[in-house]
């Protein structure tokens, strides 16, 4: 799994947040995608790498501006994983 996180400018809402995930959710296939306007912040979960200039493109038409890009491999651990500290 892939965690991609963004640093978005621009979002100042809920309705924000449902615009930029709509968004995300309708240009790329995506497991999971949250926003927070508090954080300035979007955070997508999936299982193939989505390029920084192929996001900027799909941010920039929303209004909001992509002000920064970090993509790191994801291991989504379990309930038992946790309790085991595995």
């Amino acid at each position: 799994m892939i965690k991609i996180t963004l640093k978005i400018d621009g979002m100042a809402c809920s309705m924000c947040e449902a615009h930029m995930n709509d968004a995300v959710r309708e240009a790329f296939k995506v497991k999971k995608v949250t926003s927070s306007h508090k954080e300035k912040e979007t955070v997508i979960l999936t299982e193939t790498e989505i390029p920084e200039a192929d996001i900027r493109a799909v941010v920039e038409k929303t209004g909001y501006k992509l002000e920064g890009y970090l993509s790191e491999v994801s291991e989504k651990k379990g309930f038992f994983s946790s309790l085991l500290g595995k």
